[in-house]
């Protein structure tokens, strides 16, 4: 049975709570409190031992657990998992309901009242995403509900939290029918590749549908489109769909190169007609200078942290510098995709990187479009914070 504590919250953590806010913070409690082991319930209570809520104790980034329930009386069991991905797969109908997209987010966290804890659809595939050691305490609860919620083909699973000073990527096999990888998802009419067994990531970030969207059929057409730190090329297919003259992804990972030609091949698009550099992309953007590269559409979509032989990167503080870069080889007229997931600062922090970039260039721009996450990837209503996800295309006026 899982062990419960009682947990004072310092104020004014506690009226935070109170008002509904899901994580509890590790500054809103004394350090000596916590249980020896992840995974325990807290029961929070205020400075007068007044009940606030039932949370878990899992350690990551954002904090030391979640809260799930501010009912005194409602068990953590089956039975409570059960009702939140039910009510998940509520708000997600209309998704379920579209045959033009088969690969969407079902539970998103704390949008869905469990933080820690997403899961992405694909096709009748779930993969299940642990974000703490504390939250996956609960993995034999949760797998009971889905697998009695949803008609499944199989469920994967990826843990993605420390245990013992290590950080864990792990995927496995949970339950059904093995799948044959790579399966093929599409989004508003495009294919793409995925694989749940294969490493951290699937082969498509779920979150950017909208922006993948938005390139093929608006900014795409009769463009030459430059797509860094591209991954698996999909916002290179994107915008080859959207009638782009050319494309070109560049990635420093090895496994990208393949990766892309599967994306363009599924697509029924000729891959030789591209471009694709495995290539360090502080490198490709002098690489582009010396030879007076130049291109109408840039798609600019870093990791928020990254590490190559010579080079450390960290958006939060050199995002303008590689703006700076882009713009150099941006058209006038041409349009810059900006993109961060970096959850550590919002979207005026990113707009004045923005201007940051453009006033030191002196180059004059227009914001043109802005987005943040879609509806699959619900977020708490009161607290825009946990919308980690900031685009905004750029215009390069001279």
């Amino acid at each position: 049975m899982t062990q419960t504590i009682a947990l004072q919250i310092k104020n004014p953590y506690a009226d935070q709570l109170k008002k509904g806010y899901p994580l509890i913070s590790k500054d809103a409690i004394d350090a000596h409190q916590l249980p020896k082991e992840e995974g325990a319930l807290l029961r929070l209570q205020d400075s007068h031992n007044r009940f606030i809520g039932t949370g878990y104790y899992g350690l990551q980034n954002k904090g030391i657990g979640w809260v799930l329930t501010t009912d005194a009386n409602e068990k953590i069991d089956k039975a409570f998992f059960s009702k939140k991905i039910k009510k998940a797969l509520e708000n997600r109908q209309a998704f379920f309901n579209n045959p033009d997209t088969t690969a969407f987010r079902i539970f998103n966290g704390e949008g869905d009242g469990v933080g820690g804890l997403t899961i992405d659809f694909f096709d009748s595939y779930f993969m299940v995403s642990w974000y703490s050691a504390g939250i996956y305490s609960f993995k034999e609860m949760v797998y009971e509900a889905l697998a009695e919620t949803v008609n499944y083909k199989a469920i994967y699973e990826k843990k993605r939290f420390d245990s013992k000073g290590q950080y864990i990527e792990q995927d496995d096999f949970v339950m059904g029918t093995p799948g044959e990888f790579p399966i093929i998802v599409t989004e508003n009419g495009m294919n793409y590749a995925v694989n749940l067994n294969d490493g951290a990531m699937t082969g498509i970030f779920l979150d950017q549908r909208d922006v993948r969207l938005a390139i093929r059929e608006r900014y795409a057409d009769r463009k030459n489109m430059l797509n860094t730190f591209s991954y698996t090329g999909a916002f290179s297919v994107a915008a080859a769909l959207g009638g782009a003259i050319k494309t070109t992804s560049v990635d420093v990972a090895k496994r990208s190169l393949a990766k892309t030609i599967e994306q363009f091949s599924v697509n029924q698009i000729d891959y030789e007609t591209q471009d694709i550099k495995v290539m360090d992309v502080f490198h490709y953007f002098k690489y582009a200078q010396r030879h007076n590269l130049k291109f109408d559409l840039v798609v600019l979509d870093p990791p928020s942290f990254a590490r190559t032989k010579q080079i450390t990167f960290s958006t939060a503080k050199d995002y303008p510098k590689l703006l700076k870069d882009t713009i150099a080889i941006t058209e006038k007229n041409g349009v810059i995709v900006a993109s961060t997931n970096n959850a550590s600062f919002g979207m005026k922090k990113f707009k004045s990187f923005i201007d940051q970039a453009f006033k030191e260039t002196n180059t004059r721009y227009k914001i043109v479009e802005e987005y943040s996450l879609p509806k699959d990837f619900r977020v708490p209503r009161e607290y825009p914070e946990f919308n980690y996800l900031k685009v905004v295309f750029i215009e390069k006026l001279n």
